[in-house]
């Protein structure tokens, strides 16, 4: 398990991480989520043991954080981090020398790897001369080739087409059935949605919101409603509790300020003989995120 525990750090005068807990547990897909400028950046580093905590105390398996634990870590960050004039393979030697593995089992590794993301044939090719796309799935290789036991995954599927996203995520979630702690932050909500079941927001260095999606989305009272057929957008903006209607390609996204005004919507579709979809959703992680965060920002 990593524990993370009321760590707080300071640069200088600035406090950029203030009193912040979480636990990853192991097979968990965790997110870490947060605006430009929250404190994700320096709380990885502070989990890799790049920086120390001005106060509290992070932990991996109940053991500090030091050289003899970051082999067990693989960081995959938003910056390109590779070093283009060498070869897909010099690469990954290096990253694998430094993390402790044999050469034999890096390249034994490699291949299962380069095989797996359909990109054997580029194994002797230098890194600049890769697509955008290829190269990350290098990066994401050099994060994973060790088998991390905690694996931290900043940005993930920046440049990657919806194939090859589906490509990292059944990864992903491989080496999390294979108990791997995996940490993971995106802009993107719809990926976090994916497959992160537990999360925390921050901004400006506090956690805003944490829990479990499923509870994070039980608890936030607005819902949406998808409705398809013959009826007006001025007739469903006159129910009493609705907050938007959106007009989609062939529908309406209604907004509602809670559960039972659903009721209210349906009695006023109902009285339509040509309603062919109606639907109650849970608001998206994204709608969570943006009026939590922005609700936090006028605080």
């Amino acid at each position: 398990m990593l524990k993370v525990e009321n760590i707080t750090k300071y640069y200088g005068d600035f406090l950029a991480v203030d009193n912040l807990s979480f636990t990853v547990k192991q097979g968990e897909i965790f997110g870490l989520l947060g605006v430009n400028g929250a404190g994700k950046t320096t709380t990885f580093r502070m989990i890799m043991g790049l920086l120390d905590p001005s106060s509290g105390n992070i932990t991996l398996n109940g053991k500090k954080i030091g050289y003899d634990v970051t082999d067990e870590i693989g960081f995959l960050t938003e910056e390109r981090s590779l070093l283009t004039k060498m070869t897909v393979k010099e690469q990954c030697l290096f990253y694998g020398t430094l993390k402790g593995m044999k050469q034999k089992d890096i390249l034994n590794r490699l291949d299962e790897l380069l095989d797996r993301f359909g990109i054997s044939k580029y194994k002797e090719k230098k890194i600049k001369e890769l697509s955008k796309g290829n190269q990350q799935k290098i990066q994401f290789i050099t994060a994973i080739l060790n088998n991390p036991k905690l694996l931290i995954l900043d940005e993930p599927f920046s440049g990657l087409d919806p194939f090859n996203i589906e490509l990292f995520k059944n990864e992903i979630v491989e080496m999390s059935k294979q108990g791997s702690m995996i940490i993971f932050s995106s802009h993107r909500m719809e990926h976090v949605e994916l497959f992160c079941k537990k999360l925390v927001v921050m901004l400006r260095g506090k956690s805003v919101l944490e829990g479990y999606l499923t509870d994070i989305k039980e608890q936030y009272r607005k819902k949406n409603i998808l409705i398809k057929g013959d009826i007006s957008k001025k007739e469903l903006e006159k129910v009493d509790g609705v907050l938007e209607v959106i007009e989609k390609a062939d529908e309406y996204e209604v907004k509602i300020e809670s559960e039972e005004i659903a009721s209210k919507v349906f009695e006023t579709v109902s009285k339509h003989k040509k309603i062919t979809k109606f639907v109650v959703e849970e608001p998206s992680l994204n709608e969570i995120f943006i009026a939590k965060v922005g609700e936090s920002y006028e605080k």
